[in-house]
């Protein structure tokens, strides 16, 4: 089977609204036990206070899953998918107290509680941090009743119109992901009759999701303001447990290595024996128009795993043997890809949209990656499982250098310089298109009231020419794909953690490759197995390295640069 099997979570609504009724039970009589007694317990009841905590919230994650893995199968569900957000909401309302009253603590008291409960440790260390911007009971209440209708039912809106939006191309009408993946065509004319189609059909759309866009810049607004957070993306680098300087450094080191892009991409030109570059010729596959189907792609991301760590090899088989992925496009699916984390009892669960590309490939390996990185974190409990997003990409950025380094190998020259190609565009778009997003994000969020289409359009497109300089040129219609990126809608200030993650892996991917350090695949094993328990910089420092040194990002760099070096080198012989 190529579809989930989403009875793994419940066998039936009875079950789920059983164990849900169950839930609320436990949830109200933690409320009973603890709420305005957290100073009045010693260090063993806190404990066992916050095994409580993590079971009810473990609990309240699987309902949600399986809520939301059946809203993104079928986005024609969000009947259902509301109903178990409410209920879900009225659950967690029953534990609000729980940090707000941490945090209420005498700062004895609580470092205290962190000392004497170390497997929460870093999580209460970081719940501390956040002190400053918490609000009272009352208020985190109402902020919690009203999420549903907030930020988070317009993410639901965007989810289901782009679900629901075709693209006329030669007569049929296509999904997203199928018109987005013929601007990876060999024939160039179907390449900018897609761009044009995707523009033709996002045209009608732009004042719903422009719309939708300002609702989101208003509610993190407003949340910013009420929790005193000085930037919009303040919150997004607490939570990822860094600084914004770090960002900055992050931002600036890439932006001034653009040259790359352009570099490559005259190569690229040259190659192809064109006069100009466009927009719909960044993705042209150089040779043939390369096709892989399901089987042949799982064959071989086992075996680069397999090859790299059988522990990573067997798990990639049994996400396969046992249905972990949803392969292919489907009426009312979502688009894209993602790998959710879903339930310990349960198992990661895989989105896919495989279309028979090469570039499948690649993203396979990716979300195989987070679910190894997910499924192995579950070993640290619920609330240390979850990463922080500086780390959440790192598995899958370095799986897929896996299964291209193995794929890579094993080609002739001419096959090689197309995948070289790919790769360096896969990273481009990882890396440098997220920077742009960023300062994208940066610009509309700062920008003071409204933001109207015509504005968004144009900050768009000078971010985005950043990028590629006079190496390509941008069609005037390029102005509005803004506005089917999702992360702009479901996570600002998202996207800097893939820029964050490809850096970081490809210095590690090189240390890997160096043979310098003899024990990388075991350090690499625990660096994901411990989850969000430890910070970043922890975590990076165990293969010696140090995220607040300015040199650490352009380690990655100067991989970037090998690769083009590369490319250059072997299209030119």
């Amino acid at each position: 089977m190529m579809i989930w099997d989403l009875s793994k979570f419940f066998n039936s609504i009875d079950e789920l609204d059983k164990f849900c009724l169950n839930l609320r039970k436990n949830a109200d009589e933690f409320n009973g036990k603890f709420s305005k007694n957290l100073s009045n317990l010693n260090s063993d009841e806190f404990k066992n206070a916050m095994e409580g905590y993590e079971e009810i919230l473990a609990g309240i994650g699987k309902v949600m899953s399986y809520a939301y893995l059946n809203f993104a199968k079928d986005t024609s569900k969000g009947a259902f998918l509301a109903k178990y957000e409410e209920i879900c909401t009225k659950i967690e309302e029953s534990v609000l107290f729980f940090e707000i009253e941490f945090n209420e603590l005498d700062t004895k008291t609580q470092k205290n509680f962190i000392i004497n409960t170390p497997k929460f440790g870093y999580y209460l260390e970081n719940l501390a941090k956040s002190r400053s911007h918490q609000l009272s009971f009352l208020e985190e209440r109402i902020l919690l009743r009203t999420a549903n209708t907030g930020a988070s039912a317009f993410s639901r809106l965007f989810d289901e119109s782009m679900a629901r939006a075709r693209f006329e191309f030669e007569g049929e009408l296509l999904k997203e992901e199928e018109i987005l993946s013929k601007l990876s065509s060999s024939d160039r004319n179907i390449r900018k009759e897609a761009a044009k189609s995707l523009s033709k059909g996002l045209e009608p759309m732009q004042h719903l999701l422009t719309y939708i866009y300002n609702m989101i810049k208003t509610d993190l607004k407003n949340n910013c303001e009420l929790r005193g957070y000085e930037y919009g993306e303040s919150s997004r680098h607490l939570s990822n447990q860094i600084e914004k300087s770090s960002v900055d450094a992050l931002i600036n080191a890439s932006e001034n290595s653009f040259g790359l892009v352009s570099k490559f991409y005259d190569k690229k030109r040259e190659i192809l024996g064109f006069d100009k570059l466009y927009d719909y010729d960044r993705y042209a596959p150089l040779g043939g128009d390369e096709k892989m189907d399901y089987e042949e792609a799982k064959s071989i991301v086992i075996e680069a795993f397999s090859q790299f760590s059988p522990l990573f090899g067997n798990l990639a088989k049994r996400a396969f043997d046992e249905n972990w992925c949803d392969v292919y496009p489907d009426e009312n699916k979502q688009a894209g890809a993602f790998s959710h984390s879903a339930s310990s009892d349960v198992h990661p669960f895989v989105l896919l949209n495989f279309t028979g590309r090469r570039r499948d490939l690649f993203t396979l390996a990716h979300e195989l990656g987070h679910s190894i990185h997910q499924y192995l974190s579950y070993s640290v409990g619920y609330l240390n499982s979850h990463t922080p997003l500086t780390t959440a990409e790192t598995a899958s950025v370095f799986c897929e250098m896996l299964v291209f380094e193995y794929v890579k190998n094993r080609l002739p020259k001419e096959q090689k310089v197309a995948l070289l190609a790919g790769k360096i565009e896969d990273i481009f778009a990882t890396l440098y298109r997220q920077i742009n997003f960023t300062t994208f994000e940066r610009l509309v969020h700062s920008y003071e009231g409204e933001i109207s289409s015509d504005e968004l359009n144009r900050i768009w497109l000078q971010e985005s020419k950043k990028m590629f300089g006079n190496s390509l040129i941008l069609n005037d219609y390029y102005k509005i794909w803004w506005s089917y990126i999702p992360h702009f809608i479901h996570s600002p200030f998202y996207c800097y953690a893939y820029s964050y993650a490809q850096l970081l892996v490809l210095a590690l991917f090189g240390l890997y490759k160096s043979k310098e350090c003899d024990n990388f695949v075991e350090i690499y094993t625990k660096f994901l197995s411990l989850g969000g328990s430890k910070s970043p910089k922890e975590l990076v420092a165990m293969f010696g390295f140090d995220i607040d040194d300015e040199k650490f990002w352009n380690i990655g760099i100067s991989q970037v640069e090998n690769l083009v070096d590369e490319f250059i080198k072997e299209s030119s012989l």
